[in-house]
């Protein structure tokens, strides 16, 4: 092969691989949607009911305030059964408009817990979650998007 051919072969290599790429990006084939803060969660042996008056008991009047002020939109809890020691039985989804409704969102939390729990809030925060590590661990956090294909 001469060296005008290799020449012009490399350039094709790196004129299709290229077109490859740029094909490869474009329009996604989704539209964006809301973004859930999903928790996954098992709890210990015999204490699922207990976690869950918890949940109604410290959490409900929190988030009823969070979807009343639009901080968020909605949540959900779903229950099911382990498929094995290693996995979780609850996750807790709850829905937010987008990723801007992030920014600042720490602050907004914290005047809500004031509002609801008194000028102790964090106290009283802590001793919740201290509580509830001895009847559920936490298998991890996600944050997804929900996405409507086109």
């Amino acid at each position: 092969m001469s060296k005008s051919m290799s020449k012009l072969a490399i350039a094709l290599v790196l004129l299709l691989g290229c077109s490859g790429i740029f094909q490869a990006r474009g329009e996604a084939p989704y539209t964006e949607g809301s973004v859930y803060s999903i928790a996954l969660i098992k709890t210990k042996p015999g204490m699922t009911d207990e976690y869950l008056k918890g949940l109604a008991a410290n959490g409900k009047a929190v988030i009823a305030e969070e979807k009343a002020e639009g901080i968020i939109l909605s949540y959900k809890v779903l229950l099911g059964d382990s498929a094995n020691p290693q996995d979780f039985n609850l996750m807790i989804l709850v829905e937010f408009k987008n990723m801007a409704s992030f920014d600042g969102l720490r602050e907004k939390q914290d005047a809500i817990d004031r509002m609801l729990l008194g000028a102790d809030a964090d106290k009283k925060n802590l001793q919740i979650m201290v509580d509830r590590t001895q009847i559920r661990e936490i298998f991890g956090n996600k944050l997804m998007r929900e996405i409507t294909l086109k």
